[in-house]
């Protein structure tokens, strides 16, 4: 990669860090099989002074997801699972599922939902919110974290909370339309159910081990806490603020493997252990030799889209445009309407706290971006240093 574009990239995160926007960050991008890029900005621990650093351990936030949906994959590669399997097959929860009206009336919905729903998040199942499946999933969420107060690792378990879940009103009819939730961390509970096994003991079985992620978890032993990097209140031209508290059932310091192991947001991991599972997705499932999926598998994985009517949903979505989703990921359809530069087919998520990962057959490329920005996801450094890696 040229020397002005590392640059530039360099200036525009330090820039960022010293506007307060970010406390700090690393970036990576790996070409042709070769890393191109590494760099750091910022700190791990403002109040401390400690620069970020390449070990530096970050909360994955919603940028699990990939992951999550790669294990769903697993499954279906060897016949354990259908995509057209009901969620009720494996969670009695998502029996008879109901759906709240526009008007506030709770109606029985017309089909149950599919494994195919809770991947592509047209399931019903949202986040918190001021309707009613906002409210009631917002109030699990509550107990959770009131759990892990009680409990180190909490009290509610990832098939538990799933199956609660399954008794929340859906926002709309399963398959109608798009909204973004709670339909990873049920796709955890599925894998856990359907494997016989824990869904972290599945994660490191199955992609962590052979992919050598040895830093990537639902926790963060205590000879690794050192590592962890502080998350931060960030807002432009103000001091930032250390965030100590929980968001969605998530234990902020990760001290003890959680009870409830959310496959929508309850990772960790390091630059370079997210960066081996990206090779593989890159590489067609295969990463030094280890095959986690057969190269048909990562197409269906990166390449899935919504329908025209469950599009309309996702296009609320701004700076998202010319995007699509599927498989828990983002898929860019269309460059053309997008408002950053782009290449047609990449694929890939973020996170809450501001890490953001793209896989990019077309350029033989994956980057990534690890930073702890409270309230971040896709925001202003990424779509720069997005266009800066895209402007080569």
């Amino acid at each position: 990669m040229e020397q002005v574009i590392k640059k530039r990239l360099q200036q525009v995160m330090d820039a960022s860090v010293a506007k307060g926007e970010t406390p700090g960050c690393l970036l990576m991008v790996i070409k042709d099989g070769e890393e191109q890029v590494y760099l750091e900005s910022g700190y791990a621990d403002i109040e401390a002074k400690k620069p970020v650093s390449r070990d530096n351990i970050f909360r994955l936030y919603s940028m699990s997801k990939p992951i999550t949906a790669t294990a769903m994959m697993i499954l279906v590669e060897r016949g354990i699972v259908d995509l057209a399997d009901p969620v009720s097959k494996y969670l009695p929860g998502f029996r008879n599922p109901v759906v709240c009206t526009a008007d506030g009336k709770i109606e029985k919905a017309k089909r149950e939902i599919l494994l195919e729903d809770i991947m592509n998040m047209t399931s019903g199942l949202t986040y918190g919110g001021t309707d009613e499946t906002g409210r009631q999933t917002d109030a699990l969420f509550q107990e959770v974290i009131h759990g892990l107060k009680e409990e180190n690792g909490g009290t509610i378990s990832t098939v538990e909370f799933a199956n609660r879940l399954g008794k929340v009103p859906l926002l709309y009819q399963p398959g109608q339309s798009w909204s973004y939730g709670t339909s990873a961390d049920v796709v955890g509970a599925v894998i856990e159910v359907a494997s016989g096994m824990r869904f972290g003991d599945f994660l490191k079985k199955e992609i962590f081990e052979p992919l050598g992620m040895n830093d990537t978890d639902f926790w963060v032993p205590a000879e690794k806490q050192d590592r962890l990097a502080k998350v931060y209140d960030c807002r432009e031209g103000q001091p930032s603020v250390r965030y100590l508290d929980n968001n969605l059932g998530i234990q902020n310091d990760m001290a003890y493997r959680p009870a409830y192991e959310a496959g929508g947001a309850g990772l960790a991991s390091t630059i370079d252990d997210y960066a081996k599972f990206t090779q593989m997705l890159l590489n067609s499932g295969t990463y030094n030799g280890v095959q986690i999926l057969r190269p048909a598998t990562v197409k269906f994985l990166g390449g899935h889209t919504l329908s025209a009517v469950q599009q309309a949903g996702f296009d609320n979505w701004i700076g998202l445009e010319g995007f699509s989703y599927g498989n828990l990921m983002r898929v860019l359809v269309d460059p053309t309407r997008a408002v950053t530069l782009g290449s047609k087919g990449e694929f890939g998520w973020d996170g809450w706290l501001g890490c953001y990962m793209e896989v990019v057959p077309e350029q033989n490329m994956t980057f990534l971006m690890m930073t702890q920005k409270k309230d971040a996801g896709t925001y202003t450094l990424s779509r720069k240093i997005r266009n800066i890696i895209f402007s080569e």
